[in-house]
């Protein structure tokens, strides 16, 4: 595939480009941490998973606390994308001029089952009927129902500096935003195929809900990093899952495609973000517990950072975790040898999964991203495009850190995901306007 920049001409204002240049001016490396664990999320999963089958209960969250989280008794009544539950939520000062209103839905687990999830919607005030809705899938790295993106929206996660600047160019054009809980109700950190069924069953619900004025409106889906693995998952399985759905396009940047492949790279070495690496595995654990039984494999070690990840939010997954390896926290590395586990790892690896998308796909990310497996990337675009997808590439240069600013690592997967936005934003926009999506496959 040819890279390149998007052709169209249209500018966004330059009080957008600011705010999103100046998001990179933050001192002391304060995505460093969050964008180094994103590359061991899949290498250690695989690492603690174990070859022989144990009776040890998976390290489950506690549920949340608000009853509105919780599924219906008769939830197995209901189809994919029915609304079990509406409430208006206090405004945003981050997002000024829209509502809030929290949406549950019925979605389906990995096994087919059913299970309850949720989706905050944002609307702008004056917004025209039948106006954009724009699905964002935001980057999740945590594993506690606290750690629910409809509640860190009103608390302090530094994350959503990075998603907040494209959602309110969104929003500034009268589109509707809505920003799902796609790890699900048992935050299966890891799940990406789950969390691709919960994206387009959160669509569905917001548009069966007469109040939110989008059943017809054209839509899109966006997402980076975990989110933008979210949201390409939410586009492969839309042909087979979400048929009756119209998707105008999907805009997917700097996704893991291939956790196998992350696995095999960092074996049993060491990392500096190893406990958000361990939380993926509990997440993994979590959806598949016959087929991974982590739990019953760790070490007295393993089991106590295990239990005290298993509510925690990304700051204190990366603190239990710090430096450490898959060889810390496992009772015995004859684990590594299943079969079984490697196939779950298989299943939730994009690159992998032999269905295509039907929607317009536009893809960005850095050549130099050394936290994710590129060429999986450039594999599952290939991939798309003999299958005859309409894929536009973007590749972003990385920002260099300057002295006053050191970013590391964050630098090569996080700064996309800012510098990427304008260009984003006018394909996404293009798309709801029903122009014909470009390709440089």
């Amino acid at each position: 595939m040819q890279a390149g920049w998007s052709t169209n001409a249209r500018e966004l204002p330059v009080e957008v480009e600011i705010v999103i240049g100046r998001l990179f001016c933050f001192p002391g490396g304060r995505f460093s941490g969050v964008a180094r664990a994103l590359g061991a999320v899949g290498a250690v999963a695989l690492g603690l998973i174990p070859a022989t089958m144990a009776t040890a209960e998976p390290l489950y969250p506690r549920p949340d606390p608000d009853p509105f989280y919780a599924a219906p008794a008769d939830l197995a009544a209901y189809l994919p994308g029915d609304v079990l539950g509406e409430r208006a939520l206090p405004p945003l000062a981050i997002f000024p001029g829209s509502s809030v209103t929290l949406v549950k839905f019925r979605s389906t687990n990995s096994h087919g089952a059913p299970i309850a999830a949720t989706t905050t919607v944002l609307t702008p005030f004056g917004r025209r009927p039948g106006g954009p809705l724009l699905s964002y899938q935001h980057f999740i790295n945590a594993l506690g129902t606290d750690c629910a993106l409809s509640h860190k929206l009103y608390g302090d996660d530094l994350n959503l500096t990075v998603t907040t600047p494209i959602l309110n160019v969104a929003l500034a054009q009268g589109w509707s935003v809505a920003l799902p809980d796609h790890l699900g109700p048992q935050f299966a950190l890891g799940a990406a195929r789950l969390g691709g069924r919960i994206v387009l069953d959160g669509i569905r619900a917001v548009k069966r809900l007469p109040a939110l004025a989008v059943p017809s409106s054209p839509t899109v889906m966006a997402g980076y990093s975990g989110g933008g693995l979210a949201t390409a998952w939410a586009a492969a399985l839309q042909p087979t899952y979400a048929p009756e759905l119209e998707l105008a396009g999907a805009a997917i940047g700097g996704a893991p495609m291939n956790l196998l492949t992350m696995a095999e790279a960092l074996g049993l070495n060491p990392h500096p973000s190893f406990g958000l690496a361990m939380a993926a595995a509990i997440g993994l654990e979590r959806e598949y517990p016959d087929r991974l039984p982590i739990s019953a494999h760790l070490n007295p070690r393993g089991l106590e950072v295990g239990k005290a990840m298993a509510n925690s939010c990304s700051n204190e997954i990366l603190t239990s975790g710090l430096d450490g390896s898959a060889r810390d926290y496992i009772a015995d590395t004859s684990i590594f040898d299943s079969r079984e586990a490697r196939s779950v790892v298989e299943e939730n690896s994009l690159e992998l999964y032999a269905g295509v998308p039907e929607t317009p796909i536009l893809e960005w990310h850095s050549p130099e991203d050394q936290q994710i497996p590129v060429d999986a990337i450039e594999n599952t675009l290939r991939r798309w495009c003999t299958a005859g997808v309409r894929v536009q590439t973007l590749r972003v240069p990385a920002v260099e850190p300057g002295p006053a600013v050191e970013l590391g690592p964050a630098v090569e997967h996080l700064s996309p995901a800012v510098l990427g936005a304008p260009a984003v934003m006018l394909w996404l926009d293009a798309r709801v306007r029903g122009e014909p999506a470009p390709t440089n496959c």
